[in-house]
């Protein structure tokens, strides 16, 4: 029979080693949870180090974190200083949202004036009247036909950013209803890649994966404003991170934002209004002087072809004429 003090002791070591043994399960959970906490760390880092890796072999550069007051103090908030003449080529590729790499652009361009350069030398074979002549009209069509497809690159790039500025209202308006409805920043994107259409929606659908893979917020939004290159998007980055590190109201900051970009997409919309007349005159002039070669060497080819004995000449008359497209181009398109 036990007595009542034996069984005291028998309940006390009984406590005593429950006690133990949650003491012994807490110690193995929480060291546990801290190598799992330092475990999606680690994965953490190593999917930031696989995106910038990602991204300098996309040739579209790395995001330096940079201090507020240097954003703020330039103008175009430029968040990859310094790029290559490769890099940016890159991203100007990337910017039209074709489905093509850089080299198969190069190649392309490559393969044109390879394929344009040999059919002028043979053309040119019945109708040159000297060697340099030939060699002119071949150089002429390779380098023409070589940017061809650098221009096609082009007006897709500018077509898809000018439908891209034109989505960011809209964008940031439904961003700001879904953070006042109690959404976290992550969630808005989502609902900005659900309920919109391309490309704003890819944009943004793709700053939300990256952020499921761990990527910070603002990494994510940084990135959005390279691949974008729009300066209203690095405002929206700027308004962000600004936020992140002091707080505030940032869905009225968005809804403001919308406001704005909706005012300057208005001016840019008059600006181009008012300076089409000079984009035709530009447009015109450069056009003349190869229309009326052209012209010439259908109606007196003997006296057309006198001009191409002095390459000097038509390198000159090239060259002046490219400064000239540049200038016009500087005068009728600017940032405001």
């Amino acid at each position: 029979m036990w007595e009542g003090r034996d069984i005291i002791v028998l309940y006390a070591v009984i406590a005593l080693a429950f006690g133990a043994g949650f003491l012994v399960v807490f110690g193995l959970n929480f060291l546990l949870v801290d190598a799992m906490e330092s475990h999606r760390i680690r994965v953490r880092k190593r999917l930031e180090e696989e995106l910038r890796l990602h991204q300098k072999n996309m040739a579209q550069g790395s995001l330096e974190f940079r201090e507020l007051y240097e954003l703020a103090a330039e103008g175009t908030v430029d968040l990859s200083p310094g790029r290559t003449p490769t890099e940016r080529f890159a991203n100007f590729v990337h910017e039209s949202g074709l489905q093509a790499t850089p080299e198969q652009v190069l190649g392309l361009c490559l393969a044109a004036a390879a394929a344009a350069g040999g059919l002028a030398w043979l053309l040119a074979s019945h109708w040159a009247a000297t060697l340099s002549a030939k060699w002119i009209a071949t150089a002429a069509a390779a380098l023409i036909a070589g940017t061809v497809p650098t221009i096609y690159v082009s007006g897709m790039r500018s077509r898809r950013r000018e439908k891209l500025l034109s989505q960011l209202p809209d964008a940031f308006d439904l961003m700001a209803r879904t953070m006042k409805a109690g959404q976290t920043i992550p969630q808005a994107l989502q609902a900005v890649g659900d309920e919109l259409s391309a490309p704003v929606a890819d944009e943004f659908t793709y700053c939300y994966e990256q952020q499921n893979l761990g990527l910070s917020v603002e990494a994510t939004v940084r990135d959005l404003a390279r691949r974008t290159g729009l300066l209203e998007m690095k405002i929206f980055v700027l308004a962000v991170m600004i936020h992140r590190q002091t707080g505030g109201n940032l869905a009225e900051l968005l809804a403001k934002l919308a406001h704005v970009i909706r005012d300057r997409y208005r001016i840019r919309g008059v600006i181009k209004t008012v300076t089409a007349e000079g984009r035709m005159q530009g447009i015109v002039l450069l056009a003349l002087p190869p229309v009326l070669l052209g012209v010439l060497l259908y109606l007196n080819r003997p006296y057309a072809l006198v001009l191409f004995q002095y390459p000097a000449l038509l390198a000159a008359t090239f060259g002046t004429m490219a400064f000239g497209a540049w200038w016009m181009h500087r005068i009728v398109n600017f940032e405001f």
